[in-house]
Order: C-alpha cells, then structure tokens, then sequence
C-alpha cells in the first residue's frame, strides 16, 4: 500500500455530537490521498457505527485508550500509527472546507520543512473567526489571533505565524518526532504553543493559510472558560515560557512575566474560576524543576538564534492588559 500524504489524527472524548459532520466534511475533500487515525481518548461510550461507516472507503485506523491521555498524549499515540509524510491535527468539533487539504497539499509542495496554521471561522456563525494563529506576546502571554472578530478583518495572504491553534494544524510527520511530538506533561492547553516553539527553534518555521478553511465548533470537549482549561492554561502558561523562551530573552522578559502572572493572580480574586487559575499558578511553580531540564535540551538543541524568535513575538506592550482586562486571553482556549 502506498504511504498517504497526510495522516488525520482525530480524538473524541465528550464530542461524539460532532464527530460525524467531522468525518463528513474529510469526505467531502478534493484531495483524498489521506489516512484517518482516530483515537478513542477514554470515552464513556464508543462512537456510533454508523458515524465511523461514512469513512469506509478510507483507510482508517482506530485506537482505543482506556483513559483520557488528555490532548497531548492522545495525539502523540495517534501519531504513533501514521504513515504520512504530513501529520494534520483535526478536532472532532472541526469541519474544513473542501478544498482544505488540497490547499495544504500545495502549501507543503511549496514550501517544504514547513508547519502550517489554517482559517478558523465559528462553526455556529462563520461570519465569525475563531482564531487565525496563536499569537505569543513578549511576556509570555497567549492568545488566538482575532478570536470573536469579524471574518473580513482576516488575513488573505500567507504569513510567518509563531504557532498553530492545533484544533486543524499540519506538521511534517519527521519534524513532529524529531522534537519528541508532544510533551504530555502539559496534558491540555498551550501544549499546541510549546510544540509549535520547539518545532521553531528545531528550525522549522510556521505558515498561516487564509485559505485553508476549518469552522470550529471550539470548546466540544471541555466547555468554554471552564475550570478545567483555567487550570490547564494558566499552569502551562509559564511552563512554556520557561521551557521555550530562547537565551537572552529569557532573562530579558522573565520580569515581564513575572508581572503579568501577578496581575492574572489579582484577577483571578473577581473570577468564577479563581480556585483553578490558583492551583494552576501552585502547581507551574513546584514543576519548574522538572521543566528547567526539558529547558536544558530544548535550548541545547536549538537551530535558530534569539533574535529570529523575537521577531516572531507579539511586542506591543498593551496587548496582554487588554487581553487579561476583556477575560479573553485564550490561554485557556487553545485548540478546544
């Protein structure tokens, strides 16, 4: 058998609902030369045979997990059974147009060693956008680019991105192993944003496509600002600053980050979800051992120099206060 181009990994949990306008919308693709890889992730019922039968006439691999591995771990075992040379992350809650996974085809012919960042628009109202790419601000603050913003405000050509929303992201399978895929460490949340820097300082850059179209239904699995991706996020936030912020950078922001986590702990007093945000601060601070040594091989192995990272950072030094003042930064919103 011929090695498909692409391997789709999908993970269901909670999202069964969506799972099959999910594999419909594959169905629907002009480019076909791909694999699906979908992984149970510790659902409480497996999906419906009728759902997995309108892929049929694919080849379809599907893994059963006894527990919930979380995004991170789900995936790096999905990724485990593929045989493309591209590895695209979908979300069950992610349906892309038909002319997606051409328009991914053609990106990576075009610029090989490339990762790729797709359009996002609101499944429920594609007027909408639902991010763009993961913009990463200097002091290590997150956020989904143009989230809740309207559609025409978008991009229309391609660009440098520092990371992909993984809800529908591709990335060169060799690429992907060669930094060690995910670390499930990180379970859920910003884990898209520390494989993306580790992918860049490995020297593989990000393109965003405006015109490969995914609409997203966006928190099918774990439910908009909960306490779950408040914890998640907001510990992961610094564990990937540490990890990933580059050489003289590091020491350069880390004060700047310092601050920003102080305002998030202030204003996690007036938050329905405060208990998370704090136990998600807590427990980022008793791993920063254990993150000071992945700290120590990423950086050993990095490819790129500081100020080629730097010029990828969001620098505008009122970005993050409005982000933290709207209750909209999407620390906790990643690629739910």
């Amino acid at each position: 058998m011929n090695q498909p181009f692409f391997s789709i990994l999908i993970l269901f949990w909670q999202s069964e609902p969506y799972l099959q306008r999910c594999l419909q919308s594959l169905q629907a693709q002009t480019f076909q030369d791909f694999e699906v890889i979908l992984l149970d992730n510790g659902a409480s019922e497996p999906p419906d045979p009728a759902v997995l039968a309108i892929l049929q006439k694919f080849l379809m691999k599907i893994i059963h997990s006894e527990t919930n591995l979380g995004f991170a771990g789900g995936n790096n075992l999905a990724a485990k059974s593929a045989s493309g040379e591209y590895l695209v992350l979908l979300n069950s809650d992610a349906f892309p147009e038909p002319d997606c996974l051409a328009t991914l085809h053609q990106a990576a012919l075009n610029h090989p060693g490339h990762c790729f960042a797709s359009k996002l628009l609101q499944a429920a109202d594609p007027t909408l956008l639902d991010g763009e790419w993961n913009v990463y601000h200097a002091s290590g603050l997150a956020w989904r680019k143009n989230h809740n913003q309207p559609a025409a405000k978008s991009a229309t050509k391609p660009r440098l991105v520092m990371s992909a929303c993984a809800a529908a992201s591709a990335y060169p399978r060799a690429a992907f192993e060669q930094v060690g895929g995910f670390d499930e460490a990180f379970f859920a949340y910003m884990e898209d944003l520390d494989l993306d820097m580790r992918l860049q300082l490995a020297g593989y850059p990000f393109l965003y496509l405006p015109e490969a179209v995914v609409h997203h239904v966006g928190s099918g699995s774990t439910g908009y600002r909960s306490d779950f991706g408040t914890y998640y996020g907001q510990r992961n936030l610094i564990w990937a600053f540490v990890k990933n912020m580059p050489g003289y950078l590091f020491y350069l922001l880390l004060p700047v980050h310092v601050f920003y986590n102080l305002l998030y702990l202030l204003a996690g007093l007036f938050l329905p979800s405060g208990k998370a945000l704090f136990r998600g601060k807590r427990d980022a601070i008793k791993g920063i051992p254990a993150i000071l040594k992945k700290r120590h091989t990423v950086q050993s192995q990095r490819k790129i120099a500081p100020r080629q990272f730097a010029r990828l950072l969001d620098w505008n030094p009122l970005s993050p206060l409005v982000k933290i003042l709207s209750r909209n930064s999407s620390v906790k919103d990643q690629h739910d």
